[in-house]
Formats: structure tokens, C-alpha cells, sequence
């Protein structure tokens, strides 16, 4: 039984979204895919997540979100995040954090997949834990569960992440990173069958600076002023990555990054 998994990278703001609920319910059917993850901790306004803004990606056929270093950054996110089963937000962070490092999810046909995040310390302004200890336990208490295991490494540094990778191999089915906004062209299967790629990319407005209007944060890197970045709007994409794990084993059978535009979301 091979279990196929759609990968997304950071939403950015409406933009984002809008895409995501264009193109997840064409990309389910097109893969037959039987789990979807997004990353969702840009989706309010470019930073953080709203309990409005996470049910319509849950709604749109997106089944599990991970958050990142902006997980806190909208208030009225945070009982979402406490309450809702289908989210995590990095394990390396304080116990008294709300919400939850790991969680365990049916698929539907049947295969309990884990999911488990961890943030990066290299160049990231929120401090955390360590990430290698910190999915060292996630992963002890996963595996109990299901050999299917996929690790989001939030992080900054690409060394940090390929570190993760080589640390991981064979005891993950899938290490993705997100969080630059960046995608890269390293998707590749570890030699003990671990699917790695150092970062998905944006699912956003690429006419940006990171999903970002590109007048402000000129004006900013320019001036040392400070400039409200408003989200862009143009030439939308989806990008992530698709990959194909062997469920019983947990073995990654293939990575392939995916970009999709705004106008290839037609069925």
C-alpha cells in the first residue's frame, strides 16, 4: 500500500489561500491523494493564522497545517491552535505553549501518519530548544504509532535543515523544510529512505520580496525606515513537493517538487 502526499509550502496571505482553494481539490483528485499538509503560519495578513482562516484551508481539502515562528502572532489564533486536532506548531517550544508538537492522523484509507514539527536556532529571532533532541522524543513516541512519520523543519539556515536530514534518515518517511519562502531544487531520497527536500517555497504572490509589496521593503532596505509590508497580489503559485511512502514500511518511494500558477488550477 503506497500512500500519496501532497506537501505545501508557506500560504501567504488571501493570495495564498484563494490558491490553495483552487487547486487542492483539483490536485486530490489529479494524484489520488490521500493526505494533504500545508504550512499555515503566514495565511493572516502574512504572519500567523486566525480560526476563520484555518477552517476554510481544513475546508478546502487541506488535512493537517504546521505553524512556525509566527504561530502566536494573531491572538485570536491561539484557541485554534489549543483546540483543533489537525495542527501542530514546533515541538521544540515550551511545554506551557499552547497547542501540540506532534499528532498522529487516519488517513482515510485507514493508515495513522504522524506529523511532527521542529524550528531551527540558526539566525532565527525566536529562540526554541533544541530541535535534534526535541524530534528525537517526537519521534519515540510516533513510531510507537506508525512507521509513516513526516518532520516540517522550520528553519532559516539550509545547514541546519540537510543536518536534520542526514540525523533523521530512515527513522522519517518525509523531512520537508519550510519558512524561506524559497523553493529549492534538492528534493532527493536519503539512502535509509527518508524523502528530503531543504525548503518547499511560497505558495503566494512571486511578483514579492517573500509575499511581500515590493515598493515597502525597498523603501525599507533602502531608508532603514520602517514601511508596513502589505501582502502582494500577483502571479500567484502553489509550491510544495508530492511524495509516495510505502505505508506499511514507512520508506519514501519518490520526492518531486511541485509549482503550480493560478491559471493551471483548472481541472
Amino acid at each position: 500500500m503506497e500512500l500519496r502526499i501532497l506537501l505545501i509550502g508557506d500560504i501567504v496571505g488571501k493570495p495564498g489561500l484563494r490558491i490553495v482553494e483552487r487547486a487542492v481539490p483539483v490536485l486530490r483528485e489529479r494524484h489520488a491523494l490521500d493526505l494533504v499538509v500545508a504550512n499555515a503560519e503566514n495565511v493572516a495578513d502574512g504572519s500567523g493564522i486566525t480560526p476563520k482562516l484555518g477552517q476554510a484551508l481544513l475546508e478546502a481539502g487541506v488535512d493537517l497545517l504546521t505553524l512556525g515562528d509566527h504561530a502566536f502572532a494573531r491572538r485570536e489564533g491561539h484557541r485554534f491552535i489549543a483546540e483543533c486536532r489537525r495542527i501542530v506548531r514546533p515541538a521544540n517550544y515550551p511545554e506551557a505553549a499552547v497547542g501540540r508538537g506532534w499528532l498522529v492522523h487516519d488517513t482515510e484509507s485507514g493508515f495513522p501518519v504522524g506529523l511532527v514539527q521542529v524550528q531551527g536556532r540558526v539566525f532565527m529571532a525566536r529562540q526554541a530548544d533544541c530541535p535534534f533532541a526535541a524530534v528525537d522524543r517526537a519521534i519515540a513516541a510516533l513510531s510507537a504509532r506508525t512507521p509513516v512519520i513526516l518532520c516540517d523543519v522550520h528553519a532559516e539556515a539550509t545547514s541546519e535543515k540537510i543536518a536534520l536530514g542526514w540525523h533523521l534518515d530512515g527513522r522519517v518517511s518525509v523531512l520537508f523544510g519550510t519558512h524561506t519562502h524559497v523553493p529549492t531544487a534538492d528534493a532527493r531520497l536519503l539512502p535509509q529512505g527518508t524523502a528530503y527536500i531543504t525548503d518547499l517555497g511560497m505558495t503566494g504572490p512571486y511578483a514579492s520580496v517573500l509575499g511581500r509589496a515590493v515598493e515597502p521593503v525597498l523603501r525599507h532596505f533602502r531608508t532603514g525606515m520602517p514601511s508596513p509590508f502589505k501582502v502582494a497580489t500577483r502571479d500567484v503559485r502553489l509550491a510544495g513537493a508530492l511524495v509516495r511512502v510505502d505505508a506499511r514500511s514507512g520508506r519514501a518511494h519518490a520526492i518531486e517538487r511541485l509549482e503550480l500558477r493560478d491559471e493551471e488550477c483548472a481541472p
